[in-house]
């Protein structure tokens, strides 16, 4: 075997691992960083010496209320998602399955919806929130999150759904059941993969939003995860707490990534299933 063989053989793995190593690199370092003494944290080498975890007890120091903001997160992003795929599910089902006039025009509005910067929305629901009581309360960042998650889940759900075939409801039907059963004894068990890959990405989605959350709260005990990682603050006013904050993004960052490690047959069986009839 020739010297040019071998090298086509293994240029696909390492252009993997590039792109492996370029995707990970920027957690890596954040991780590594966590882990280094407040004075050493410029510091550049690869493995930090020696190993401290000082950031990670400053994180949950009852006056950054870190705790707190991490079950804010979990109550925000795990609402947004439950109403979001109930919503998207039927939506999904009756734009794959009923047919009316101008579907595709509202299948294309329902996508454009999420394209606007969450900027432009910010200080008019900022404005509409604070006239009817909602600010420093969780619908006030659940709701403004669900503009953006709905159209997702929609789009995803109605792709998956058109891959599979009439013939499985009329088989239900014909066995007696009703549209209504068919769907919820048939359809909805059959497209487990497909939904639970929307409430992954959904709940990721919600999880890592900022600039709503940041905009409707302004009370410690009711800020999120990342809006509290960005109010860190250091031994002094002029201090920026850069290890800390390094540690808080480990611990937001962990979650994610064991549930995304732990559930990746599902995830990869949900993307996979609707590819061929």
């Amino acid at each position: 075997m020739t010297l040019t063989v071998k090298w086509r053989r293994w240029l696909p793995y390492l252009g993997i691992a590039t792109v492996v190593a370029y995707c990970l690199a920027p957690f890596y370092w954040m991780l590594v960083s966590s882990l280094r003494r407040t004075g050493d944290i410029f510091d550049t080498s690869l493995i930090p010496a020696p190993l401290s975890f000082e950031n990670y007890r400053a994180v949950f120091d009852p006056t950054q209320g870190f705790g707190r903001a991490l079950l804010n997160s979990l109550v925000v992003a795990g609402i947004t998602t439950a109403a979001a795929l109930v919503l998207a599910t039927f939506t999904a089902y009756a734009m794959a399955r009923l047919e009316f006039r101008f579907k595709r025009l509202i299948l294309t509005l329902i996508i454009a919806t999420s394209m606007f910067p969450v900027v432009s929305i910010v200080v008019p629901l900022l404005k509409l929130f604070t006239d009817i009581g909602w600010i420093n309360t969780y619908q006030s960042m659940i709701v403004p999150s669900m503009s953006f998650a709905l159209p997702l889940a929609v789009w995803n759900l109605t792709t998956f759904f058109r891959q599979m075939p009439d013939e499985l409801e009329h088989a239900a039907m014909v066995d007696g059941c009703t549209r209504g059963q068919a769907f919820r004894k048939v359809i909805v068990p059959l497209a487990a993969p497909g939904i639970f890959t929307t409430a992954i990405i959904t709940f990721i989605a919600a999880w890592n939003e900022f600039l709503i959350a940041l905009s409707m709260t302004n009370k410690p005990g009711m800020q999120t995860a990342t809006v509290a990682i960005s109010k860190f603050t250091g031994a002094t006013t002029h201090e920026t707490p850069f290890g800390s904050q390094m540690a808080a993004g480990v611990l937001v960052t962990v979650p994610l990534v064991v549930m995304v490690l732990l559930l990746q047959r599902r995830i990869v069986a949900g993307l996979t299933a609707g590819a061929a009839k």
